[in-house]
């Protein structure tokens, strides 16, 4: 008991790291250690959105983005944007880059000259168009790629020559395809060599060189034990991998890799994010006391949005989530360092829902979050905001 007594009047004055006592984990000092330097935690200029954010992604200097929005206002004007904009990085400025979709835009992804959507669209630009979507990325205009998916997608990862797709369907064009799928980048046909499938719905993919990893709400994938909720699979082939078989408490809402490893963000009874090595072994695990839902690394430190106020002090929390040990105010946004540690960062986003996706923009060093809140830190950034 003394032991947590002096951790919580510790707290405030000090940085700190992860340290495993018997089943908990416990905040303990760093004396001496420098903090992990993040992003700055003044919200950059940036459109305002009339309805959600659910993704966003980086292109150079463009930041395009999708969600639930029908309208964007900027310097002091209304502009229509039909689940889809883009806008300056650097100044936050609107740009004219506007196709529209008919319904929720869910997931980006972006490569070369093309951005890939995902979402509950029918038709894009007036042009039919069944859940995915490729757009050009300077012009706006509607390409060839189409397809008939069974289901909805709700995430995307382009690399390796494919366009990887993660959501809850049954089929593509006809062919069975359970929650996952890839495509050709360049003829833009269903890869029929990349064969994976997960027995439940997939919400998370990202890409480290040969690796696939999804994450979501599966028990297995490819009938696979010891995929449960999270697995890393063949790039090329959709095989899971062997070596990396952790299990994740609770569904998979998002992923994020670094040279250290992968972050899961999770839900469950409150929200955890968990880092595993590139075998699957946890290297650290922090709790909060709502749903975490989005998750980024950048500079060796590992950013979470989510539906969470506090950051608790503990892995132990109760009833709805609620901190057993203690917490530090953490509302809907933190910041982990290298170590499991919180870091001073403390942007505050308003809302139930608050942060929905983050991104990274590594040549500038910067953090892009959007989401259902209307401010951070007080200040008016309506659904979208970057640090």
């Amino acid at each position: 008991m003394r032991f947590f007594q002096f951790v919580r009047s510790s707290l405030r004055t000090t940085s700190r790291r992860l340290l495993t006592v018997g089943a908990a984990t416990a905040v303990v000092i760093a004396s001496g250690a420098a903090p992990a330097r993040a992003v700055s935690a003044s919200p950059g200029k940036a459109p305002l959105f009339n309805g959600s954010v659910y993704a966003i992604a980086y292109r150079g200097s463009t930041v395009y983005v999708g969600g639930s929005f029908t309208s964007v206002g900027w310097g002091g004007r209304t502009y229509e944007r039909q689940r889809l904009a883009a806008f300056d990085a650097s100044s936050g400025a609107l740009l004219s880059w506007s196709p529209a979709a008919d319904a929720t835009v869910r997931a980006l992804a972006v490569t070369g000259s093309s951005v890939y959507a995902g979402g509950d669209f029918h038709r894009v630009s007036g042009v039919r168009r069944d859940a995915l979507a490729r757009i050009d990325a300077t012009s706006g205009e509607v390409g060839t790629f189409s397809h008939s998916v069974a289901g909805a997608p709700y995430a995307l990862a382009a690399g390796n020559g494919r366009l990887y797709v993660g959501g809850s369907f049954t089929s593509v064009d006809g062919t069975a395809r359970h929650n996952l799928a890839a495509f050709s980048l360049t003829g833009g046909g269903l890869d029929r060599g990349w064969r994976a499938g997960a027995d439940d719905s997939v919400h998370a993919l990202t890409l480290a060189g040969s690796r696939l990893y999804a994450g979501g709400a599966f028990h297995k994938v490819n009938g696979v034990s010891g995929t449960l909720r999270i697995a890393a699979l063949s790039a090329t082939s959709g095989g899971v991998f062997s070596a990396f078989r952790p299990s994740a408490p609770a569904q998979v809402n998002a992923l994020a890799t670094d040279a250290n490893g992968v972050y899961a963000a999770t839900g469950g009874q409150g929200g955890k994010v968990l880092a595993y090595s590139a075998g699957g072994a946890v290297r650290w695990a922090r709790t909060f006391d709502g749903d975490t839902v989005a998750v980024a690394a950048l500079g060796g430190v590992v950013y979470v949005g989510g539906h969470f106020d506090r950051a608790c002090l503990t892995n132990r929390n109760g009833s709805q989530g609620a901190c057993s040990d203690g917490a530090v105010n953490r509302v809907k946004l933190a910041a982990i360092d290298s170590r499991g540690g919180l870091t001073p960062w403390a942007p505050q986003a308003n809302g139930v829902i608050g942060v929905r996706a983050l991104a990274v923009d590594r040549p500038q060093s910067r953090i892009a979050a959007g989401g259902d809140f209307t401010t951070i830190n007080g200040q008016n950034r309506k659904r979208l905001t970057f640090f």
